[in-house]
């Protein structure tokens, strides 16, 4: 068995980014995001952007990333790819500007083919049908919808008018509502008027002097409609599936939603499993804009981008979750704990597996070397990845320790590194386009560290050693999957890039607990009086370290799920409290069944089923 934990352990490029709308600021952050995933010649390929590689696996849990040919568009958004016959087919979209398309049948190392492209688009996908015709679908905005044409195989020029496809409707589907948990209606048009004169005053600028192909999206700005985005086609048993990306990247509520047709450009429908992507919950939220892979074995996996959005806006990861299609032929993503460990079988995999490894880290005692202030170690151990604990200075050996409170079987460990307001200048020149300017990180950098095991606290025994790795793996993972005895686990941390300051958003540890389940939660549900809200209230228990909250629209079919955890005060002072949660994800006339899960680091106790 093999395993893996979102967000993929691979190396995220740093970015240095010259923001607009941060006035000329640098901000420092990693990115990776829009991944787009295909199975070639025997290997798996992601290509994501920001990153100027695609990482390669044979197995999809052991990536390798690889630098893409300078000839690529590396410093365009949402790189798509399509495996066509003996070649992959390559675009990514720059806004504003004609975009051209690329071929090669060696992904690596290349040479890729340029196909001169004849309109400008963003988010960009290409499907081939069975019958070998091209399409071409394209959208990224809130105030323009997905868009489709069919396009010549040979010169890739359109050969079809282009056809509105999906757009957004946030009065009708609470997921595509902006916000956290999907909180924030659109703004009125006066509203819009009034914070876009008042942009226009602080910028100093008359509307004659902003240039037309901008105003729209800088009103926009201020719309707080969703953005309609990332397109991606999946065929099945003769249908279409289109699914789209929303409400925005850098909320915990980025999803995938999905329509179908009996044709690949429409018309389209919604499906009734929707959003089919949502993981707005855990350590690391966000599922948003993605791709849909079969696997060598005829298992369907999906990859989506993940939000952090600290340091800038777009500071953003990759996740990966197994999906499938049920005897109905509805799509379904399972994100039921989904950055806890997840097992990857050779040939035939269970996409519903529960987990096998539970979290054994959250809110338990931690110390360190040394903190900056506010930054204490307690910020590792509390599975939110937007703040961390931080080292009061960069000298090597700086450790971060977590103990367990008693011996536990230990199978994984995932340590995740952090980026506390970098201040140093971009090593490189500022590159990509006008309204995304950047440099991204060329070099390959190194982090290093060891990690340690006790039973005591005196007595240390090695786990990890990457003292000596030339390797920059900022989510790195370990498996152990035969289990070490442990109840201290300590990080010492030897060298990170750009001898930053050390910070640890997460040092997750996984395994099996011996002692009893968590009560099985009592709760009550019901529904806003808009129709698009899920209000929750748990009888919170001492026994539960958290729940998971599971909804969809037959009582078979909970596709979609809410992890939650108590409070940290609460777990260490081992007190009852009651939960109240809101969850802003449902379609209007649905039907929907609820049902809460318990769970704790001993394993998980389901609850009863009720109908909405």
């Amino acid at each position: 068995m093999k395993y893996y934990c979102n967000p993929l352990n691979v190396p995220y490029r740093y970015q240095f980014n010259k923001d607009p709308r941060a006035h000329g600021a640098l901000q420092i952050d990693r990115e990776a995001a829009d991944p787009s995933l295909i199975f070639f010649k025997g290997k798996y390929y992601i290509f994501a952007s920001m990153n100027l590689s695609v990482w390669v696996s044979e197995d999809l849990v052991s990536w390798e990333a690889k630098r893409l040919p300078e000839s690529l568009p590396l410093y365009d958004y949402a790189p798509d790819v399509r495996v066509v016959g003996d070649y992959v087919y390559f675009c990514a979209s720059k806004k504003g500007e004609i975009c051209n398309y690329y071929r090669t049948k060696d992904v690596v190392d290349g040479p890729y083919e340029e196909i001169k492209g004849t309109f400008d688009f963003w988010d960009p996908h290409l499907f081939v049908d069975d019958d070998g015709r091209f399409y071409f679908y394209w959208g990224c905005s809130n105030i323009t919808p997905i868009w489709g044409v069919e396009l010549e195989p040979e010169t890739m020029l359109p050969k079809t008018e282009r056809i509105e496809l999906i757009s957004g409707d946030p009065f009708l589907r609470g997921y595509e509502r902006m916000g956290v948990d999907n909180s924030e209606f659109p703004r009125s048009e006066e509203e819009v008027e009034q914070m876009y004169q008042g942009f226009l005053k602080q910028s100093g600028m008359t509307e004659d002097q902003v240039p037309k192909e901008y105003a729209p999206q800088i009103r926009g700005m201020f719309t707080r409609r969703p953005f309609i985005e990332g397109p991606w086609m999946t065929k099945h048993g003769g249908k279409y599936y289109l699914e789209y990306a929303c409400p925005g990247a850098e909320y915990n509520v980025y999803a995938d939603g999905v329509y179908t047709a009996d044709s690949p450009l429409g018309p389209f429908t919604l499906a009734k499993n929707n959003p089919y992507s949502y993981h707005p919950g855990g350590f690391m939220p966000g599922a948003g804009h993605g791709s849909t892979l079969e696997d060598r074995a005829g298992n369907l996996w999906h990859t989506s981008t993940m939000r952090i959005s600290v340091n800038h806006q777009f500071e953003r990861r990759v996740g990966l979750w197994p999906a499938g299609f049920d005897e109905d032929g509805e799509l379904y993503c399972n994100q039921n704990y989904g950055d806890w460990p997840i097992a990857v079988t050779e040939g035939e995999q269970d996409p519903w597996r529960e987990p096998q490894w539970y979290l054994l880290s959250y809110a338990k005692p931690a110390s360190a070397s040394s903190s900056a202030p506010e930054k204490g170690p307690d910020q590792a151990v509390n599975e939110d990845s937007k703040n961390w604990w931080k080292a009061s200075d960069n000298s090597s050996g700086q450790w971060l320790e977590v103990d367990l409170e008693r011996d536990m079987d230990i199978r994984a460990i995932q340590i995740n590194f952090a980026d506390d307001k970098l201040e140093m200048d971009s090593p490189g020149e500022i590159k990509g386009s006008q309204t995304q300017p950047r440099y991204i990180e060329e070099r390959n950098l190194r982090t290093r560290w060891k990690l340690e095991g006790s039973l005591d606290g005196k007595e240390y025994f090695v786990i990890e050693d990457k003292s000596k790795a030339n390797t920059d793996l900022p989510h790195d993972f370990i498996v152990r999957e035969s289990g070490i005895n442990a109840r201290f686990i300590r990080l010492t941390i030897l060298e990170i890039p750009y001898d930053a300051v050390p910070c640890i958003s997460g040092l997750r540890i996984f395994g099996m607990g011996d002692r009893e389940l968590p009560e099985s939660p009592s709760f009550s549900v019901e529904r806003s009086t808009d129709d698009l809200d899920l209000l929750v209230t748990i009888e919170g228990k001492e026994s539960a370290t958290g729940y998971n909250i599971l909804w969809g629209h037959e009582s078979d079919k909970l596709y979609h799920s809410y992890q939650i955890y108590r409070e940290v005060a609460d777990v260490r002072e081992a007190k009852d409290a009651v939960i109240t949660k809101r969850i802003g994800a449902l379609v209007k006339g649905e039907e929907y069944f609820v049902r809460v899960d318990s769970y704790n680091e001993n394993g998980i106790s389901k609850g009863k089923v009720i109908r909405l």
